[in-house]
């Protein structure tokens, strides 16, 4: 069931968001060779407890992190720990926060110093992705407008979606539904409604579409061992379109 919100609730999920993007302009403070991912998430979580909030992530299913850290071939679901980062590395870093009971969550993939011009295609066509999704997210507009116009605009750009993770809705519950796909044809699933808040997230491959989870049974990587990225809004739904709200 798709739950739509109050303005109430969108004005709470609105501040959510807020220190979620505040949490990311943080850590690119820190973000560069010789920093480890558990330093990173150490800050990430002082951060978020100091603007009266909760890492979504921490202890959820058991997750022991209070952010995703992402490195390189790894796509989601990274677990911070003594990983250091190294010049040329890409990092995706994920971020939740509840905040009066209810959740924001963003994703970017950011540089590590000076990165290869096909890290540097990959991270441009992902976040381009997001926002050629987000032209779509409009009221009466049905959901997969969304998935199809990320696909359609990634593989022009000769990389891969993956299939086995999607984006979702969001409200007191991290993962609530629609489940949101970044792939597949137009014109399918519900229409969206103002109310709606929705987290979009496209995740992309430099080479194949596969992907795999390692032994810790968190963390996805690709299974060519290419690159990917992952960039992610949480949208709230509005009589004119959509707005951001994990923004400053």
């Amino acid at each position: 069931m798709i739950i739509c919100k109050t303005p109430r609730e969108i004005e709470i999920m609105r501040e959510a968001g807020r220190i979620v993007a505040l949490t990311h302009q943080e850590l690119q403070k820190y973000i560069e060779p010789g920093i480890t991912t558990k330093e990173l998430d150490h800050i990430a979580e002082t951060f978020i407890r100091k603007h009266d909030a909760i890492p979504s992530f921490k202890g959820y299913n058991g997750f022991r992190g209070s952010i995703c850290t992402s490195v390189n071939e790894e796509l989601v679901h990274g677990v911070p720990g003594d990983r250091v980062l190294r010049e040329g590395d890409i990092i995706s870093i994920d971020i939740g926060a509840k905040y009066n009971g209810y959740h924001g969550d963003s994703a970017w993939t950011y540089p590590v110093g000076a990165i290869s011009e096909e890290a540097k295609k990959l991270l441009e066509v992902t976040e381009q992705s997001l926002y050629r999704g987000l032209e779509e997210a409009k009221p009466g507009a049905r959901l997969t407008n969304i998935s199809h116009a990320i696909q359609t605009y990634v593989e022009a750009h000769n990389f891969s979606v993956v299939r086995e993770y999607v984006g979702h809705g969001i409200g007191q519950d991290l993962h609530e539904d629609p489940q949101i796909p970044h792939y597949g044809p137009p014109n399918k699933g519900p229409r969206l409604k103002p109310g709606m808040v929705l987290c979009i997230e496209p995740m992309v491959n430099a080479g194949t579409r596969y992907v795999r989870t390692l032994e810790d049974n968190w963390t996805v990587v690709t299974v060519d061992g290419k690159l990917c990225a992952h960039f992610e809004h949480t949208i709230a739904i509005t009589e004119a379109g959509y707005e951001i709200l994990t923004t400053l």
